[in-house]
């Protein structure tokens, strides 16, 4: 992404009802069913990045999760979130920041992406969000990301994009992440279209360890 992440998507949701954006989901319910699998306990620390406006969090409200982070780069968008949620906006931790700059404390559990992964159109951009990656999701947590499949969409929002199949979404992370499960989604947008998204689950495997130094004067 060349242009300025913040500046565009904060014109996108001045001028764009939420409701309106090609990716608006009344109910984030394949996210659910993948977060429910993999972290049932309602203290599971949850980062939804790119969660902006989305009803996700609403949902895991509703199912009683407490450990939750929203970040998104644009204000606007975590805005109108906390304005739908009310009251409840303060049982979430809100981050404004771009994904590849933001710092990460270490510990999440749970990273869900759906639809901030395939606008990284630079091979140092997506290796740069796979060390952010790294680096907040302790060993033995999950990713899921969903971007576009290799049937969806090539631009969204003004935007060029990069589609990928479940294998392609593995490879860019690496072997670091054992990818557990994919699912494809034929996803309906408000003005009538249909966007074909790929979900990815992954754990977050532990590094391997340095081999020991040898000792001076064994062998």
């Amino acid at each position: 992404m060349t242009t300025d992440p913040q500046r565009h998507w904060e014109n996108i949701y001045r001028t764009t009802a939420p409701t309106e954006v090609s990716w608006y989901q009344p109910e984030a319910r394949l996210s659910m069913d993948l977060i429910l699998r993999v972290a049932p306990d309602p203290e599971t620390p949850i980062i939804d990045v790119g969660g902006g406006a989305s009803t996700l969090v609403d949902a895991l409200l509703d199912t009683g999760y407490r450990a939750l982070t929203v970040l998104d780069v644009a204000p606007t968008a975590m805005a109108l979130a906390r304005e739908r949620l009310g009251e409840r906006a303060g049982l979430v931790r809100w981050i404004e920041g771009d994904v590849l700059k933001a710092v990460f404390s270490s510990g999440f559990d749970v990273w869900h992406d759906r639809a901030v992964f395939h606008f990284l159109t630079e091979s140092s951009d997506r290796a740069r969000y796979v060390t952010q990656v790294r680096h907040a999701v302790r060993p033995g947590g999950h990713v899921i990301v969903a971007t576009f499949g290799p049937d969806g969409p090539t631009h969204c929002s003004g935007l060029e994009v990069a589609r990928y199949s479940a294998e392609a979404i593995h490879d860019e992370f690496g072997a670091g992440f054992r990818l557990l499960n994919s699912v494809r989604e034929d996803h309906r947008t408000p003005g009538g279209g249909t966007q074909a998204f790929v979900y990815c689950l992954c754990r977050a495997e532990p590094e391997p360890a340095r081999s020991a130094t040898q000792e001076p004067g064994s062998g």
